[in-house]
């Protein structure tokens, strides 16, 4: 087939949120419930006591009423019931032994026990490697294209098993890794001249501020044609969005929070949810866990359930983001409805009853570039989501401010948080390069009470 097609599954991706699709999403859920209801233990007791016959379910209505949400609680009960033993709970949930796996990657658990992504090879190149092809095919990755891979590459499930599924373009990996730090990242580059970057956007970030003093280049510089940038927000975040493009000079792209890669339109429009035949996308409401219509402008608690895989079976499973979602045709032509990341329900704040999340804050932060450095921390006295207001913000100035015009900054920066956020936050200035970045995820919470 020719490099020049819209789509990489040309078949499926033309039938993305139609009515065919629908039907055969079902189709496929009856026959993943058939298969988890022989082989995983804890979903064969859920059917049975739900009284839930997989060859007889009549509707997505049906699947939601009787299979209730999976989450990272969910998890730890589980966990917690096989006394820490892992091993037993992968078997328990999933329609394959441990045995039959191939890969093992995991969330970075932060949080608590991580979320383990366990994978054959079929889900590597037919479930999440399939679904992350289909959005770089879009963002115009090709066979003769090196990816300079910059992702974690210790467990992390945008690790080594985003970058095997990628390579079924055929494109080259130069599987660096955030590991490997700033100096080496880019010695490679500068080697082996990637012509994508993917990895997270502070990385991608910091890699500005560290491209000049290591290889005496602006990143500008170094031949990147597109950056697929994932792992935390910001490719979605306008101020930062345009920050990068106009620093790397190349389009830069936003994937993940799912199974969706935004698109090229020169205004961010969400990330294309490209997955419909591999995996069936729905919103909850996020105290009551009820469904949400999945309508124009939709907001709700984001839930999976993989149509296809082995050990990477998700069903109604949450990770705890909040989405927004957009069922009105794109204006870059493509086909998916569209999400935008409004927050992880772990990270929002609340300040005299205002919900916050640290992406809006970072968004309006950035509006200030170069003014600021980008880099701040929200520093929290006692446990989230009250906040006792105000709302204390650490934030880099720029170099060779004059407290005159740091004052103004600071003025500036409160009536933008006030009319965007409805929040005024007290701000502590800090000096240019003396919070800590990082090469994984940004640090967000700089957290006083623990």
């Amino acid at each position: 087939m020719s490099d020049n097609r819209p789509y990489w599954n040309m078949e499926m991706e033309q039938m993305l949120n139609t009515p065919q699709m629908e039907k055969l999403q079902l189709e496929r859920l009856r026959t993943m419930l058939a298969r988890l209801k022989a082989n995983a233990p804890f979903y064969a007791e859920l059917m049975r006591n739900n009284h839930l016959e997989p060859e007889k379910l009549s509707s997505f209505a049906e699947f939601k009423e009787k299979i209730p949400l999976f989450n990272k609680q969910s998890l730890l009960e589980l966990v917690e019931r096989y006394e820490g033993d892992f091993l037993r709970v992968l078997d328990d949930i999933m329609p394959v032994m441990v045995d039959d796996l191939d890969y093992m990657a995991t969330t970075t658990g932060t949080t608590g026990v991580p979320t383990p992504y366990p994978m054959t090879n079929f889900d590597i190149q037919n479930l999440w490697g399939e679904s992350m092809v289909r959005g770089a095919w879009r963002a115009g990755l090709r066979a003769e294209d090196r990816m300079l891979f910059c992702f974690a590459l210790s467990m992390v499930v945008a690790g080594v098993t985003l970058m095997m599924g990628l390579q079924k373009l055929g494109c080259m990996a130069i599987p660096v890794g955030a590991e490997a730090k700033s100096e080496r990242i880019l010695l490679m580059q500068k080697l082996f001249r990637g012509t994508f970057y993917v990895g997270t956007p502070s990385l991608a970030e910091y890699l500005i501020e560290q491209s000049p003093k290591i290889i005496k280049k602006e990143v500008g510089e170094l031949g990147l044609r597109a950056l697929i940038l994932g792992g935390e927000p910001g490719a979605g975040i306008p101020a930062l969005k345009q920050k990068l493009e106009s620093a790397y000079g190349c389009r830069i792209y936003d994937a993940g929070a799912g199974f969706g890669f935004s698109c090229d339109h020169d205004e961010y429009q969400g990330m294309h949810w490209v997955a419909d035949d591999l995996a069936y996308y729905e919103l909850v409401d996020p105290d009551t866990k009820e469904p949400i219509p999945l309508e124009d402008g939709a907001r709700g608690e984001a839930v999976f359930t993989t149509l296809v895989g082995d050990g990477f079976v998700w069903m109604r499973q949450s990770m705890g983001d909040i989405h927004q979602v957009f069922t009105e045709p794109c204006p870059c032509g493509r086909t998916g409805f569209r999400y935008k990341v409004v927050g992880r329900a772990d990270d929002m704040l609340k300040v005299k009853g205002v919900m916050v999340y640290p992406s809006h804050i970072k968004g309006v932060i950035n509006e200030f570039v170069p003014r600021v450095t980008g880099e701040l921390r929200i520093i929290l006295d006692e446990k989230p989501p009250r906040v006792v207001p105000p709302l204390k913000l650490r934030v880099e100035h720029a170099a060779d401010l004059s407290p005159a015009e740091i004052e103004a900054l600071e003025n500036e920066i409160g009536t933008a948080m006030s009319r965007r956020l409805k929040i005024k936050p007290k701000i502590i200035w800090a000096e240019p390069g003396s919070l800590e970045r990082s090469h994984y995820k940004g640090k967000v919470f700089e957290k006083n009470y623990q």
